[in-house]
């Protein structure tokens, strides 16, 4: 096991077919799936020799936390589908590795269980607290919505991720049995769909007008205080907007290419969108990271960080708490393994120039 295409190459003799089959989907014909993974091998390095190196870190200052490395694992649905420990398993990796995980709303496991672990983990290495971030998906009633703001509140979150960008996207998997979002236990059991042949397809049904605006991107900052990072743009001129709405972030994705095919690679949307952000708010950005080298390639491209995706359940399900924590291991010696053969002693020497 030395990569991550190593796990991802196991983890489909330790899935159920059904639940690989959606873990790997990608949306229609698969086009931006395969664009976000060939997005980085388009870039080349022009490194820089004969640098000083010492004292060399990979850390992190992001919205007021520090972060060992610019990796985060991005927010992903029901790790039972892996492993039956799921998101235990995943946060006590994460904390073990110094890494922020955002834990999903629909995660198979609450919120309050979760961080929970991870501060039972910290205790247990002796060491500082990982950052706590949770990611909302918004709900029909607001109130709802602000239940969950308030619940991870209360559970020490520290950040609030939101995710804009999947409020409409095909899905016919049914999850298993033992498997279900565990944070919306409590309310009411909706399930949105798009009309049958013979009625309104998409626009004018409960799925489309339920599909969450700036407005609700505004309620949301008047209900706390809590760094927001937007996931899901890929516009400048959202990324300018977002801004305007006082948001602290933003993740730069097309969410793994499961919503729309066709859609614009996360890379080459950020630099348009480092521009038009001017330094005003920091750029995340997912989709496709499998190296170290993908995160250099990113920083080098304006982003602040990575989040990693599919990796994280590959991982999971092929060996469980320490195949994540290895996995976060080998995703960071390559970064830090690149950045010192670039030349760059620390994240504020990687730039634009490091690319041909």
């Amino acid at each position: 096991m030395r990569s991550l295409a190593d796990y991802e190459r196991r983890a489909k003799d330790h899935f159920a077919p059904d639940a690989w089959d959606h873990v790997q989907s990608g949306a229609d014909a698969g086009l931006t799936l395969g664009h976000n993974r060939a997005q980085f091998d388009a870039l080349r390095f022009m490194p820089r020799m004969l640098r000083d190196l010492t004292g060399g870190t990979t850390a992190l200052d992001l919205l007021g936390h520090r972060h060992a490395a610019p990796i985060l694992l991005a927010p992903v649905a029901y790790h039972r589908l892996a492993h039956p420990a799921g998101e235990v398993a995943s946060i006590r990796a994460a904390t073990a590795l110094d890494t922020t995980m955002v834990v999903s709303t629909l995660a198979s496991i609450t919120l309050e269980e979760i961080a929970d672990c991870a501060r039972g983990a910290a205790h247990e290495l002796a060491r500082d607290l990982s950052p706590l971030w949770f990611q909302l998906y918004f709900q029909p009633d607001r109130a709802h919505s602000l239940e969950l703001v308030r619940r991870a509140e209360a559970a020490g979150y520290q950040v609030l991720m939101v995710t804009v960008d999947a409020a409409i996207k095909r899905s016919e998997f049914a999850l298993p049995a033992g498997v279900s979002a565990a944070n919306l236990a409590a309310f009411p059991r909706t399930i949105q769909r798009a009309q049958a042949a013979g009625g309104q397809i998409v626009f004018g049904t409960p799925l489309a007008d339920a599909a969450p605006t700036w407005d609700d991107i505004a309620w949301l900052r008047g209900q706390t205080q809590l760094p927001i990072v937007i996931k899901g743009l890929l516009s400048p001129e959202d990324a300018r907007e977002a801004a305007l709405q006082g948001v602290d972030g933003i993740v730069v994705s097309n969410h793994g290419g499961r919503v729309l095919d066709g859609l614009i690679t996360p890379m080459a949307a950020l630099p348009a969108m480092v521009a038009a952000l001017e330094g005003k708010v920091p750029l995340l950005l997912d989709g496709g990271v499998r190296r170290g080298t993908d995160v250099l390639k990113a920083l080098a491209l304006g982003a602040s960080a990575v989040l990693v995706g599919r990796p994280q359940l590959h991982a999971l399900a092929v060996a469980g708490m320490p195949g994540v924590a290895h996995m976060l291991h080998m995703l960071r010696a390559e970064f830090e393994l690149a950045m010192a053969q670039a030349g760059c002693r620390e994240l504020s020497q990687i730039g634009a120039g490091l690319l041909a």
